[in-house]
């Protein structure tokens, strides 16, 4: 171990989030405009072995644990690759994976095998019709067999991410909790507050307003801190059920002050806030032909000037830059 990759506040950074593509065969309404994006061009990806050389360099600097991200991963080829990569890198201790679930059902063995030991599904509806109107196109039930096989070959627990936007799905909310409740045992659903990017398309639906609502039908037992896996999540099991619930609140209940999080987006640049988009590439840094010395330096120093949080909030401040596909949430 080398000395902990701390910023100017003293927090430690721990977590790593790997976007390996910007792209996606969803298009979520309040992840991409309805006309779609210009990718990022593939030469300029980081590549799998310029990803595992960043993580190798991390991990003794005490990150222990990453998620692989994109816009969608699965879309990457060979992303078992990856994981396997990954797997062998001595101190990390956990490997896990958000995905729409598309093609979780063909991929979850592999992916197991490989090395995965979690997965976050992004499901904001079991409705069909909803499902398809949010996501302008995805199949419900192609999600929920992705879950299933995830369950069957043991990646888990299993995390159902729900972003609930004022006026468009509300009322999927007691469907997704009924649904979940069948595997209380290895499921959770966590109920993520909407995130502006450049631009606010919806109106955000407050944690306590979730909470509210649930009171009405369940009794919310709070949970501690102690599940090292839950990140920013504020949890409450439901008592009628044993389901888990957490409530990932950016807006209306900052967490930065506790925040380990990095994000390594697939075009290089090592994002230190969400909110902000104003770090140098690691994967220019690594093409110049530096050394892993070197790249550990610049990487201590981007973190260093880490920022103290973002502004955003629930209908005022400043928004988040860049594009949601893009870094991986």
């Amino acid at each position: 171990m080398s000395e902990p990759l701390e910023d100017s506040f003293g927090r430690q950074h721990t977590y790593l989030r790997v976007s390996v593509t910007d792209r996606c065969n969803y298009r979520c309404v309040y992840c991409m405009p309805a006309e779609g994006l210009t990718w990022v061009p593939r030469q300029d990806i980081l590549t799998y072995e310029e990803i595992a050389r960043i993580v190798r360099i991390m991990a003794p600097m005490g990150v222990r644990k990453v998620r692989i991200s994109g816009g969608e991963p699965t879309l990457r080829a060979d992303l078992i690759t990856l994981v396997e990569h990954i797997a062998n890198i001595p101190g990390i201790e956990d490997i896990a994976m958000t995905t729409n679930g598309h093609t979780l059902a063909k991929l979850a063995p592999d992916l197991a095998n490989a090395g995965l030991n979690r997965v976050n599904v992004s499901i904001d509806a079991i409705d069909p019709i909803i499902f398809r109107r949010l996501t302008r196109g995805g199949n419900v039930d192609r999600v929920l067999e992705g879950i299933e096989m995830a369950r069957q070959v043991g990646i888990k627990p299993i995390k159902l991410n729900a972003v609930i936007l004022q006026g468009e799905n509300e009322d999927q909310i007691e469907p997704l909790l009924d649904y979940a409740a069948k595997h209380a045992e290895d499921t959770e659903v966590r109920f993520i507050e909407y995130m502006p990017f450049e631009q606010r398309h919806f109106k955000t639906v407050r944690a306590a307003l979730l909470r509210e609502r649930m009171r009405q039908r369940f009794t919310l037992d709070p949970l501690g801190s102690s599940d090292p896996s839950a990140g920013p999540a504020q949890r409450v099991r439901l008592r009628e059920n044993g389901l888990k619930v957490g409530f990932i609140s950016p807006l209306s209940e900052h967490f930065c002050a506790t925040c380990n999080r990095l994000r390594l987006i697939a075009n290089g640049h090592l994002r230190t806030c969400l909110a902000h988009e104003d770090t140098p590439s690691l994967r220019d840094l690594i093409r110049s032909g530096i050394s892993d010395h070197h790249l550990e330096q610049h990487i201590r120093a981007m973190v260093m000037g880490k920022p103290v949080g973002h502004d955003c909030q629930i209908e005022d401040g400043t928004l988040f830059e860049g594009v949601m596909t893009a870094i991986g949430g």
